[in-house]
């Protein structure tokens, strides 16, 4: 598994310098690295048959230190390459994440014990968790950095659809799906609890948005109404009215959020939302339920989905439509789903059909697509802080560089 740590100002990617660690499949490791820090076998690449001489200009280019490379073609063995955190005298490099490593990216690791298809996940900000929420009626924990899935919770009685991180790692809102009772949960992961209750929607739940600075969080819902939250309290704290199926989202500080419907964006003060929209940007007469609305790492872009396949990214601050991608349109049961690469350069985004493509947003150019075999748009998700993104269909994907087609890339420079 590849792990970056991003700075998104200077949208650069942060390596530091490790030392590459190999063993062979059953785990072993040669005595002579003992002395070396060890990482703990991740089993991305524990399948991949690697050419590591012809890798090492990949390595070397990353600051990434290769030790005892003594044969001229190692088949067979584990690559650990791990980017935890900074020790003293360690040195930094930098990356850009260039469109050839988005087209180098392929599923490096695949959980395919789903019942049915996902329908939400979310990343903790600050640990290396993710959670997911499955048509199968249950919420799933996995530990990212060692690709195991940790819990397995089910919720037979309420279904649950949407799912998003408080602030703690192992604390989560979720809404129901069973057609009869709307109200949103906080339950904790940890021992299977309910920590609270939040009732207050008459209709299905398409949008959830947690404040990423407070306890606050904001619910989009069918019954057109868009609900304010405070996690410490059983009722609303504010209510909108809106024309039309919602999608909520808060800006990376908290300050603003975003509500879309009807073929524009409506932007809110969050200590000031009672006073209206202080900007309403336009989408160019789009008015096809909108099903995504996200905000950049840098809260400088904004993107838009709607049903009828329209994937829109705007400035923030002016609302200037900076481009239009379309896909597959979805079917009224599904959501298109998007996400901004972590330094804000790319959007990846699902299609009606199950495939995935990423664009350049500088250029407005298609850089690369991946075709599925699925015939419904796939969640979508940029880990943070990482040079990977995850897809949720009827099963759970991790995309990754495929190191091959960087040395070839390499090479080439």
């Amino acid at each position: 598994m590849v792990l970056w740590s991003t700075n998104y100002r200077q949208r650069t990617t942060t390596i530091r310098r490790r030392t590459l660690l190999l063993g062979d499949e059953s785990g072993g490791y040669d005595r002579q690295l003992a002395r070396l820090r060890w990482f703990k076998v991740n089993p991305f690449f524990v399948d991949k048959t690697v050419d590591m001489v012809a890798l090492t200009p990949v390595f070397l280019s990353l600051g990434v230190f290769v030790s005892h490379l003594s044969h001229r073609d190692i088949k067979g063995f584990v690559i650990v390459w791990c980017a935890g955190g900074q020790t003293d005298g360690e040195d930094k490099v930098s990356l850009e994440l260039t469109e050839e490593i988005i087209q180098s990216m392929e599923v490096g690791m695949a959980f395919r014990d789903y019942s049915g298809r996902i329908s939400s996940m979310d990343f903790h900000r600050a640990s290396s968790y993710l959670v997911t929420a499955s048509d199968d009626e249950s919420i799933r924990l996995y530990d990212v950095a060692n690709a195991t899935c940790l819990k397995t919770i089910n919720s037979k009685k309420y279904g649950v659809d949407l799912v998003s991180f408080t602030s703690h790692p192992t604390t989560v809102i979720y809404s129901s799906k069973n057609g009869w009772d709307e109200s949103l949960r906080l339950l904790s992961l940890h021992d299977n609890k309910y920590l609270r209750y939040f009732r207050g929607h008459h209709d299905r739940v398409v949008s959830l948005s947690l404040c990423a600075r407070a306890e606050h969080f904001i619910s989009g819902s069918l019954d057109r109404t868009v609900l304010l939250w405070d996690q410490r309290a059983d009722k609303c704290q504010g209510l909108l009215r809106v024309q039309g199926r919602p999608a909520t989202a808060y800006d990376d500080q908290g300050l603003v959020f975003a509500v879309a419907f009807g073929g524009s964006i409506r932007m809110f003060d969050s200590r000031n939302y009672e006073k209206g929209p202080f900007e309403i940007f336009s989408v160019g007469g789009d008015v096809s339920d909108a099903n995504v609305v996200k905000f950049s790492n840098d809260g400088r872009l904004m993107l838009l989905t709607t049903k009828d396949g329209h994937v829109y990214v705007l400035d923030s601050f002016r609302g200037t439509l900076l481009g239009t991608h379309n896909v597959k349109p979805v079917s009224s049961n599904s959501t298109l789903e998007a996400s901004f690469s972590p330094e804000g350069s790319f959007v990846i985004s699902g299609s009606g059909d199950g495939s995935v493509y990423a664009w350049n947003i500088r250029s407005g150019k298609e850089v690369a697509s991946w075709l599925s075999t699925e015939n419904e748009p796939p969640v979508i998700k940029w880990a943070p802080g990482c040079l990977m993104f995850v897809t949720g269909s009827s099963e759970l994907s991790f995309w990754i560089p495929d190191l091959s087609k960087l040395a070839a890339y390499v090479g080439r420079k």
